[in-house]
């Protein structure tokens, strides 16, 4: 796709500001970045906004 002049309308520091989570498996709290989180206790990807 080819976008001239004005960007897309994306804010970019929502994408890449680090959320708080907690695992639905472990419990473990972290934060993490990006759509498909996992925790980095037991890999799962059951994980929830804290």
């Amino acid at each position: 796709m080819c976008s001239v002049g004005d960007g897309f309308g994306v804010d970019i520091q929502d994408v890449l500001e680090p959320k708080n989570y907690e695992c639905n498996d472990c419990g473990n709290k972290f934060q993490g970045i990006g759509k498909k989180v996992t925790c980095p206790a037991c890999q799962s990807n059951s994980v929830k906004l804290a």
